[in-house]
């Protein structure tokens, strides 16, 4: 058998690569859970005249949290990693590298713009953001066990877990704040 190595499996390879970095990586997961725990701590929250907060407010409260953890994210590799390859390589490496945990959030930040522009109520938008990360948690679990070449009932299990455990996770991460 030959392996396939012309131009759309070059394409396919890149495309791979360029998703795992986004939303494949310890880093995008981490980011996914940490950005919908904030989102979390957020729906709890109350206007000055005692109204819930709506999905834009949601919005504003949680994602200058995502962007400090982002920062702190680049930070750290930043400086474990300059000594080797000096600071400007490393900081491009670190930029990368932690990309995930903002590409991540990308599908639940829609679900809140999306919520914003249409009038959804704050609790109808968190929902909807956990259903959605709950979802992409649960797609990656299955799209890992199917990597491994295990029986698609385990790979459903295996996705189902996954998302639970991620579940499980953010509310741990909402429960201590």
């Amino acid at each position: 058998m030959t392996e396939d190595t012309g131009p759309a499996t070059a394409r396919t390879g890149r495309l791979h690569r360029w998703f795992d970095v986004r939303f494949r990586s310890a880093t995008a997961i981490y980011g996914l859970i940490v950005f919908t725990s904030f989102i979390t701590i957020a729906s709890d929250e109350v206007t000055e005249d005692g109204h819930p907060i709506d999905a834009f407010e949601l919005l504003m409260d949680a994602a200058p949290a995502l962007i400090v953890f982002y920062a702190a994210h680049v930070f750290a590799h930043t400086l474990t990693d300059h000594g080797a390859q000096g600071f400007a390589r490393a900081f491009r490496h670190a930029l990368v590298h932690s990309s995930g945990m903002l590409w991540s959030a990308v599908p639940t930040i829609l679900i809140l713009i999306t919520g914003a522009a249409t009038h959804l109520s704050g609790a109808d938008a968190y929902w909807y953001s956990m259903l959605a990360a709950i979802v992409v948690l649960t797609v990656l679990g299955y799209a890992a066990y199917s990597r491994r070449g295990v029986a698609v009932p385990l790979r459903v299990l295996g996705g189902i877990g996954t998302g639970a455990l991620g579940f499980l996770l953010i509310m741990l991460e909402y429960a201590l704040h």
